[in-house]
């Protein structure tokens, strides 16, 4: 059981990053006419969780590649695994971005806040895998706390409906492109635990534990955030948007939240790149991240939305095929076991 609460938060703490804590992410695909969809997302995401960890259990992996290989086939593998490490470097640069964009939320420097999440991201994969297991245990549940705490609290005092929209389902198509995006850093992530895990008991538990927490943090955010859908425009981070109402002390903390956020998904990331590229660099794995880091710095300079609205509904439409392949897995690995 607590094993299988571990891989949730590891779950979780790759999903949470700079674009969902933000809004940014969600706004992008949900927004108006979304309930649906957000159902359709939860559904669909304990389904590939839980097709991922089993492949990566049965296989006991250190790295995606095996089980890159057991979604897609051999034929696809080679693209996909390009498509993967193109985008956790991406994804990790918009993390490093995020990073930069909070501080200068509070009229810091940008490459400041940029260089404080780079530092402790090296210094964490001086305890391995473990370091970033054990991080994510500790503070997710803070995080998401945090996140529930004033999405309630914004919902409580503006008087809400959260079932108001419920009926409003046309926006139904997006949970596609939106699940389909985050597919690839679950593979990269879960392909690398494949080794430490001892029962399927932590794939179920991991799997419906996180899809559920998901599930339910994405409505109420979308729900917040289409109450202020005018405010948005002027905002690089949505969640300020929110945060206005509140006294600079909540808007502290919410970016303390933020930053946690932007941190555990870039370590994720991370973390997905060095296990992929440990085999070819005799090093240890701080090392590997601290060259790799150093490759992304200079591509943290494009803007923090502007590589989210470009890339994301990109990588979300190029994924579609990963996404069916892990919908359909459990019924076909049933079939060939039968």
């Amino acid at each position: 059981m607590m094993s299988g609460l571990k891989w949730m938060f590891l779950i979780i703490g790759t999903m949470i990053g700079a674009g969902y804590a933000s809004g940014r992410e969600l706004w992008q695909f949900f927004g108006q006419d979304s309930s649906l969809a957000i159902l359709l997302f939860t559904l669909m995401f304990m389904i590939c969780c839980g097709s991922i960890m089993s492949i990566s259990f049965e296989q006991q992996t250190g790295h995606y590649l095996p089980v890159l290989r057991r979604i897609v086939g051999r034929h696809l593998t080679g693209i996909y695994d390009w498509m993967i490490i193109v985008y956790l470097f991406t994804t990790t640069v918009i993390m490093l971005a995020g990073s930069g964009a909070t501080l200068e939320a509070f009229n810091l420097s940008y490459r400041l806040g940029v260089l404080a999440i780079a530092i402790p991201l090296i210094l964490l994969f001086i305890w391995d895998i473990k370091g970033i297991v054990a991080v994510n245990s500790l503070i997710l549940p803070l995080l998401i706390g945090g996140l529930l705490f004033i999405l309630l609290l914004f919902i409580t005092d503006q008087k809400l409906s959260l079932f108001g929209h419920l009926h409003e389902t046309s926006n139904w198509l997006s949970a596609f492109p939106f699940t389909a995006l985050n597919v690839l850093p679950l593979i990269a992530v879960l392909g690398a635990i494949g080794n430490r895990m001892t029962s399927k008991k932590e794939v179920w538990v991991a799997s419906i534990g996180s899809g559920a927490v998901l599930g339910a943090v994405s409505f109420l955010y979308n729900s917040s955030l289409i109450q202020i859908a005018d405010e948005i425009l002027v905002y690089e981070i949505p969640l300020f948007a929110i945060l206005q109402h509140y006294p600079y002390s909540i808007m502290v903390f919410m970016s303390v939240m933020m930053w946690i956020a932007i941190f555990t998904t870039a370590a994720s990331g991370t973390l997905g790149l060095v296990t992929r590229f440990r085999d070819y660099w005799d090093q240890p794995l701080w090392i590997v991240a601290f060259g790799i880091i150093a490759i992304m710095l200079p591509f943290t300079s494009f803007g923090f939305s502007t590589l989210i609205e470009y890339l994301y509904p990109l990588y979300g439409l190029l994924n579609l095929y990963v996404l069916l392949s892990l919908l359909i897995y459990p019924v076909v690995h049933r079939f060939k076991i039968s």
